[in-house]
């Protein structure tokens, strides 16, 4: 099949699984994390292809949606991509990445060994932080009845994934345990120049939520 059509097929799959889902990892997150990914590997030199469907497949069953099966990701992406006659060389980059991709709490290896890899996990974490970013977190932290913010819990040092995966802890110690940490674990050049704005917006939005929680703003 015509690599367009595979591609053009796998964004109406992605859709037709996430449309409408409502904690920040709907199909809009697909689509912002493929545009984001394409614009990388046109800066960075990539396999376009292996970019692309690896964008559009990377959250088609996200651990977190799924009692913490990380299997089901990739396993779905394999079937999806063999239904395409997708070369077998292809498949097996396109699923590694997805299996190594999550931050995962930061507790376990999730450096990407090939370029497409790491383009397309910038442009995932890129949608983790700046306004969107912020955004995503509290629709998140709605979703699993998490506070938004309580000053006598603190900020996790998480050592190892369980622990990461049964953190009860508020939204905005999510910033502090995952998103303002994201900036220094960008893999290219465009990614990092692209992560540096967003993360000063989320430092400024946190300075303005602390000032308005004591009545101050």
């Amino acid at each position: 099949m015509d690599k367009n059509l595979i591609i053009e097929e796998t964004k109406k799959y992605a859709k037709s699984k996430l449309e409408g889902e409502a904690t920040g990892h709907d199909f809009w997150h697909i689509l912002r994390v493929y545009k984001t990914a394409k614009h990388i590997a046109e800066k960075e030199g990539a396999d376009l292809f292996i970019v692309e469907l690896t964008a559009l497949l990377h959250d088609i069953a996200d651990w977190k949606f799924n009692e913490g099966n990380e299997d089901m990701g990739p396993k779905l992406a394999e079937e999806w991509l063999k239904s395409l006659e997708v070369s077998e060389l292809e498949i097996n980059k396109v699923t590694k990445i997805i299996k190594t991709m999550s931050f995962k709490g930061g507790t376990t290896n999730s450096s990407q060994e090939t370029i497409e890899g790491k383009i397309v996990q910038d442009a995932d974490r890129l949608d983790a932080i700046g306004a969107i970013g912020i955004a995503r977190a509290f629709a998140y932290g709605g979703f699993k009845g998490r506070e938004i913010y309580n000053p006598d819990i603190k900020p996790q040092n998480f050592k190892n994934f369980k622990e990461y995966k049964d953190n009860k802890g508020t939204t905005i110690n999510h910033f502090y345990e995952k998103l303002l940490l994201l900036k220094d674990l960008m893999n290219t050049e465009t990614g990092k120049a692209m992560a540096q704005e967003r993360h000063e917006f989320m430092e400024s939005y946190l300075k303005e939520f602390y000032k308005e929680w004591e009545g101050n703003s």
